[in-house]
């Protein structure tokens, strides 16, 4: 499909949960996985775990969430293998969200959005998340080639680890937070667009009472809300209710080793997959 004929991703995203629940299955091919799976800790191995992931769950989930982390360590072959993974994935017609957390300033950030985000890359996926740790202006090469070419963005806002809070709970002078500014820079590249915007924020399952006590409002965001943590990391649906409250219709839930443990037979990563789709629909109605 040309960048002329593909709808907001936003728009995308949101018929995809509509379709197979508000989840998004993490690939992420670390030793551990790949030793219960059977495969080597190599190129070969993480490209054969990522096929078998988009394979058995293609269609059956709202999107797949590669970890460009655990390809890259294996050099050029890993890069190769993640390639062709999102191949496989852009294939099967199913959305993928590429977690590289990028980002830089000036040409540096127009070159990894022109990696992550251009038609014709081959590891463009139909999102990217980024961090905006150089400002959130910084990003606006990815976010206008994003949007350019019907693609999204995930901006990193309030996040699980500890040592977030560094950063993302500091107040500036003019009394407004770190996440709660991020929040509001996503909401203004958002407005208007329907049922979601295509400027996301990531804010982890697990942050307790991080967004009220930083004041963001993530309702007023208007695009989707991944939440990583759900599942094998402990949030299920009190954790859910009380991070995202009256925006929990905006949430994708991430579940990673909660699904992946499943494998490698493709029933048994259809059950997990099925089981944590259902229950991220109920908690989040």
């Amino acid at each position: 499909m040309t960048a002329g004929a593909r709808a907001p991703f936003g728009a995308r995203l949101a018929a995809a949960m509509d379709d197979h629940g508000p989840l998004c299955v993490g690939i992420d091919p670390h030793a551990a996985l790949l030793a219960a799976w059977g495969l080597a800790d190599d190129a070969a191995g993480v490209r054969e775990f990522g096929l078998r992931v988009v394979e058995a769950l293609a269609g059956r989930v709202a999107a797949l969430k590669p970890q460009a982390a655990f390809f890259e360590r294996h050099g050029s072959r890993g890069v190769a293998a993640l390639e062709d993974v999102l191949a496989a994935a852009r294939a099967a017609g199913v959305l993928t969200i590429v977690d590289a957390k990028r980002g830089d300033i000036g040409s540096t950030m127009a070159g990894y959005a022109d990696a992550f985000l251009a038609d014709g890359s081959p590891l463009a996926g139909d999102a990217v998340t980024l961090s905006p740790y150089l400002g959130f202006g910084s990003l606006a090469p990815a976010a206008e080639l994003a949007a350019a070419g019907g693609r999204g963005i995930f901006v990193l806002c309030l996040t699980s680890n500890p040592e977030g809070r560094e950063v993302q709970h500091a107040v500036g002078p003019d009394g407004v937070s770190v996440a709660a500014g991020i929040a509001a820079q996503a909401a203004t590249l958002n407005a208007g667009a329907e049922p979601l915007g295509s400027v996301g924020l990531v804010v982890g399952a697990t942050v307790g009472d991080a967004v009220r006590a930083t004041g963001t409002d993530l309702e007023a965001v208007g695009g989707p809300l991944l939440a990583p943590g759900v599942g094998a990391q402990g949030a299920g649906e009190r954790e859910l209710a009380a991070v995202f409250g009256a925006a929990r219709r905006q949430v994708l839930a991430s579940s990673s080793r909660g699904v992946l443990a499943a494998g490698p037979d493709a029933g048994g990563l259809r059950a997990a997959a099925a089981g944590a789709a259902a229950e991220a629909r109920a908690a989040l109605r």
